[in-house]
């Protein structure tokens, strides 16, 4: 016998044995895909990629998924349904990531939402709001972590019947998130109180605000009361001439979002005092799961964290959760998986419903209050999101055939 013929299959075979003996969790990472409007909404989305950094560097700390370290890719969409569809594309075929997630605007949102039923390839959508992303446009494969729009909206509507006013004014960004909003809370509201009326409504596009034209049109109407859900640089403009312009003298204001402080700390010195909204305060919440994630992000950032920075993190702790339950990266039962998954966030456990794919994270509901020129929440409650879900037999009935 040859003796190095000998040498060769006695490595060939040692190789084999240790291929076939080695843990299949031991080959290589697992790729989280990410897309998101990183330039067009820097305020939310940069302390948002923070929030996803923790969470993977927590995950890989403590050994990764079943012995596999987690690697994440992020691609900007541009604010852009088509190219958010097409760097979603990119990330399945050329980088060949094992989860979609992301996604800030609902427009961008319900494209890759689209992308994912075409292609049966599973989908955790973060941040975008609109109620067709698990209603109408549901499928299958997506799943979202946020409280949608018909969910905010529930939570805020009590505290409006208790105003008690009857002509409202509606302001919004003319885009499927804005359009989402408005509806729900007219839909809500006039089921509680059946006499109001809406005496104005003004839709600019995102991003492009005339502030002015809109207060005063606003103003002119008279209205009781103001239903907002304008954000970012849009609310800013919108504040700073409505307090010009005296439109929120006297006027109760609910509003979408506001108090976030990635929205309520431009307003700065202009911040309004007594708006009802949802959002973080983060400076108060003394629970334990949120006391360490204060600290553990402060700690590696020195900083505070924004509600970008609780969804970047919680999204990733959701997706890995999932996988962990799957036993596999395969979408069919990651999207089995998430059915009834339970996921511990900075706010406590949140539950993944399997009628819709919505999960039950909640909001802050409280008042805006400028504090020496600083805007903050006061009288704040948290409100768990599965009190404020439609029932599973509404949902059925607008929800597509997945």
């Amino acid at each position: 016998m040859n003796p190095m013929r000998h040498v060769f299959t006695a490595a060939a075979v040692a190789s084999l044995a240790a291929t076939v003996l080695a843990p299949a969790h031991a080959q290589g990472t697992i790729k989280i895909g990410e897309i998101n409007s990183y330039k067009a909404q820097p305020a939310f989305l940069e302390p948002y990629k923070k929030g996803m950094e923790l969470a993977v560097d927590e995950i890989n700390a403590k050994g990764g998924i079943d012995g596999r370290k987690i690697e994440l890719i992020t691609r900007d969409d541009n604010a852009n349904p088509g190219d958010a569809v097409r760097v979603a594309e990119e990330l399945v075929s050329r980088e060949k990531i094992d989860v979609l997630t992301g996604t800030f605007l609902s427009n961008t949102g319900l494209a890759v939402a689209d992308f994912a039923k075409q292609k049966k390839f599973f989908f955790l959508a973060g941040e975008p709001l609109t109620d067709k992303l698990t209603w109408q446009g549901g499928n299958a494969y997506t799943y979202r972590l946020r409280p949608g729009t018909y969910m905010q909206a529930a939570m805020l509507v009590p505290e409006a019947v208790k105003l008690k006013a009857k002509r409202w004014a509606v302001v919004y960004p003319n885009y499927e998130y804005g359009q989402s909003a408005v509806a729900a809370f007219k839909t809500l509201l006039k089921a509680a109180q059946p006499d109001v009326e809406f005496v104005a409504e003004q839709a600019p596009p995102l991003g492009k605000v005339d502030a002015g034209s809109v207060a005063q049109a606003l103003s002119d109407a008279k209205p009781d009361a103001i239903f907002n859900v304008l954000f970012g640089a849009d609310l800013s403009k919108f504040v700073r001439e409505g307090n010009t312009r005296g439109l929120f003298k006297d006027r109760a204001v609910v509003s979408v979002l506001t108090g976030e402080p990635e929205y309520l700390d431009p307003l700065k010195d202009e911040t309004p005092n007594g708006w009802i909204v949802t959002g973080y305060p983060w400076h108060g919440i003394q629970t334990p799961e949120h006391k360490a994630f204060f600290l553990a992000y402060q700690g590696k950032y020195k900083d505070y964290p924004r509600l970008g920075s609780v969804v970047g993190y919680s999204m990733i702790k959701s997706a890995a959760a999932g996988i962990a339950k799957a036993k596999s990266t395969d979408s069919a039962k990651l999207a089995e998986a998430f059915k009834g998954l339970q996921v511990d966030t900075p706010f406590g456990r949140i539950t993944y419903r399997a009628e819709d794919h919505q999960s039950t994270m909640g909001a802050f509901v409280g008042k805006t209050k400028n504090d020496n020129g600083r805007g903050v929440m006061v009288d704040y409650t948290y409100l768990d999101g599965a009190k404020f879900q439609p029932p599973a037999a509404d949902v059925a009935k607008s929800r597509a055939k997945d």
